[in-house]
């Protein structure tokens, strides 16, 4: 089936050579049936018409940041909400340079920083300029910021040099399209529930226990779920974090809330348990604030086990249940001692004495320990990607 079909497309097509391949790209997407409508930066605009554009796509060409014209049509942050996926092609070194620095000098720049939405990138540039240390710095940031990267590819350049920076193939780069919106349809059909961030349990109005926890690494494998189409709630504890208005937030404070939060999510088809839940409550919580003592005892009683509760409910179990470990030792075998007790079919742990990974850092390294299989180790890089490739593997297992 045509996954381009009825689909809404925003092509940036900026200057360098292969913008050509621009004109070839809107024909594959008319014949697939997708809406096309298309920003000409300056410097592209040297190297393809407006007419050419327009004759091919049959929409208007948008150009000027600053055309009253435009604007009345259809404003920069109208055109960014527009469409269903942004596609950079080609991408030249200035723009991603832009890009990954957060600058909007233009409407292309405007629009794909204004943008919600899924955007693709097809570099095009010469091997040097592709080498350079710049370039593949700002290419490590737009992956951070989940930008979705088509080649380039290594071949004969128009420069007369050979090596990697020529741009993908228009064929190649559609392929990629079709099979981006072919995952959302799939895992469309899924739905996930996240837990994350700590929970707070009362010694008085003032004053509680809690877990620490910045929910940063939960928070994160949310929207990787919910960016490949699943159907995504996150139950969160407090957190200071923003997430995506189209997943399903529901902001909750002690354990028992949440636990009765992600019980009313249930089903789903997979479960993650990645928040820091105290496990233990005041036997009984004061209505006014306790005065300063010498001595002050107090009565902890246990909190319900959420991992363990879904892990072992029959009825409601997800096909998948992933649970959490946050260790300072013993990280192996506390986490397998956790996998078995708890029931859960994976265990994601990582050492949380380690600062470059700990509790406020946007980095992770983490292990995942499977009941029927050896344990996969995720190496150190941000919690984004380290939440893109667990997601892949939830998929896989669930697909």
């Amino acid at each position: 089936m045509n996954n381009l079909n009825n689909k809404k497309i925003l092509l940036i097509i900026c200057g360098g050579i292969a913008a050509y391949k621009g004109l070839e790209i809107i024909r594959l997407l008319k014949k697939n049936g997708a809406t096309i409508k298309t920003i000409l930066t300056k410097s592209g605009a040297k190297f393809v018409t407006p007419l050419s554009i327009t004759s091919l796509s049959q929409s208007k060409v948008y150009q000027d940041l600053f055309s009253i014209e435009d604007e009345v049509e259809m404003d920069h942050i109208s055109l960014s909400r527009w469409a269903d996926l942004i596609l950079i092609a080609p991408a030249t070194a200035n723009t991603i340079s832009k890009l990954a620095n957060g600058n909007s000098d233009d409407l292309a720049s405007t629009v794909a920083l204004a943008s919600n939405k899924k955007i693709f990138i097809a570099p095009a540039m010469n091997v040097r300029m592709w080498d350079h240390q710049s370039t593949k710095q700002n290419i490590d940031k737009l992956k951070t910021y989940d930008y979705k990267l088509i080649g380039p590819e290594i071949g004969d350049m128009a420069c007369g040099e050979y090596g990697e920076g020529k741009m993908s193939e228009p064929k190649e780069i559609i392929n990629e399209l079709e099979s981006y919106f072919e995952n959302l349809k799939i895992n469309n059909k899924l739905k996930a529930i996240v837990t994350a961030g700590p929970t707070n349990e009362y010694i008085d109005p003032i004053r509680f226990i809690t877990n620490k926890s910045s929910g940063k690494q939960g928070y994160e494998i949310a929207k990787s779920l919910s960016k490949k189409g699943f159907d995504t709630t996150l139950v969160s504890g407090p957190t200071n974090l923003e997430i995506n208005e189209n997943i399903n937030l529901i902001k909750v404070e002690t354990a028992e809330e949440m636990f009765q939060a992600t019980l009313n999510s249930l089903p789903a088809d997979v479960a993650v348990f990645s928040a820091a839940v105290g496990d233990y409550k005041l036997k009984k919580t004061s209505t006014i604030k306790i005065k300063k003592q010498d001595k002050l005892d107090i009565e902890l009683e246990k909190n319900v086990d959420i991992l363990n509760y879904v892990s072992n409910h029959n009825s409601l179990r997800p096909r998948l249940v992933v649970g959490f470990a946050a260790e300072t030792n013993n990280l192996e075998s506390y986490a397998n001692e956790k996998l078995n007790e708890k029931n859960c079919d994976w265990i994601v742990a990582n050492d949380v004495s380690n600062k470059k990974i700990g509790f406020d850092s946007d980095f992770n390294e983490v292990s995942i320990f499977y009941k029927d299989k050896k344990t996969d180790k995720l190496k150190y890089k941000p919690k984004s990607e380290i939440s893109d490739e667990l997601v892949e593997k939830i998929i896989n297992h669930l697909n």
